[in-house]
């Protein structure tokens, strides 16, 4: 695999996965030498190199907003646009125009996923708490677990399908890629944030599910995935886990026996309250 001789930077909220992790999944099975800058003591960058960036003072493209990447003197924003630009170097893209462009396009739709299930717990504004806006969540949620969820999944799941030249193993192409490691990542968001749906339709992608377990198995990401830099999911991120709005859970099987028991129990329970009352 090509390697870059640039050390790269990677600039992110150091205490969530968000949509740097889409970023740091490539770097990292690519094997690249980078640094998580705003992860750094100040003295050695920190959220202070960051907030530079973002407010102007530092020269070059000016990132919108976090994630970015600086390479040399080139700043990337967007995190579509930094894998498009990283992939080549690392040979997680391949080299046709056509098929860079159809990473491109699974790439983006990957990011409206993404989007879609950050709006179920914040559908009016990002600055305002989840609690201020519980109401709406609940009403936005459901459409996306049973309609929006569904349909994103099975398309990368039809997308494999018809990719005969991996014979369904990857996306694009004949070999892992960028946007491989993403759908990775978006089947472990969904996972955490919506466990029942999940539960209910992974046996309906059984190719994106297959894919996302060869992705976790390949040496760098499995390494990764068991390190100190694999930030786990929490309430801060993109993907957040509120049990209002995920599926409803699997309902409980009542077996004869219990039923009987918890008959015998009500008698039981309803005769002691008669005998009290006498």
């Amino acid at each position: 695999m090509p390697r870059s001789s640039t050390r790269i930077e990677l600039y992110y909220w150091p205490t969530i996965q968000g949509r740097g992790e889409f970023v740091r999944l490539l770097l990292e099975e690519a094997g690249a030498d980078y640094v998580d800058v705003a992860r750094l003591p100040r003295a050695q960058g920190g959220m202070a190199a960051m907030m530079r960036f973002l407010e102007g003072e530092e020269p070059g493209t000016l990132p919108f907003a976090a994630p970015f990447v600086r390479i040399g003197d080139a700043v990337v924003s967007q995190t579509a646009n930094i894998l498009a630009f990283l992939a080549p170097r690392f040979g997680l893209v391949p080299d046709d125009e056509p098929s860079r462009a159809e990473a491109n396009q699974i790439q983006l739709t990957i990011a409206d996923a993404v989007a879609e299930a950050h709006d179920t717990h914040h559908p009016i504004a990002g600055s305002l708490y989840y609690e201020d806006q519980k109401k709406e969540a609940k009403r936005r949620a459901p459409s996306f677990v049973k309609e929006r969820m569904p349909r994103y999944l099975g398309w990368l799941d039809d997308v494999l399908e018809r990719n005969t030249a991996s014979e369904g193993r990857w996306l694009v192409g004949r070999d892992l890629t960028h946007v491989d490691l993403s759908a990775f990542q978006l089947v472990e968001g969904l996972r955490y944030a919506f466990p029942n749906a999940m539960a209910r339709l992974e046996s309906k992608v059984p190719r994106l599910i297959a894919l996302h377990d060869r992705v976790a198995s390949r040496p760098r990401i499995a390494a990764y995935l068991a390190s100190e830099r694999r930030l786990p999911f929490n309430q801060d991120g993109i993907f957040r886990h509120y049990p209002e709005l995920d599926a409803p859970g699997p309902r409980r099987t009542v077996r004869p026996r219990q039923r009987r028991r918890r008959a015998r129990a009500r008698r039981v329970a309803s005769g002691t309250r008669r005998s009290r009352r006498r």
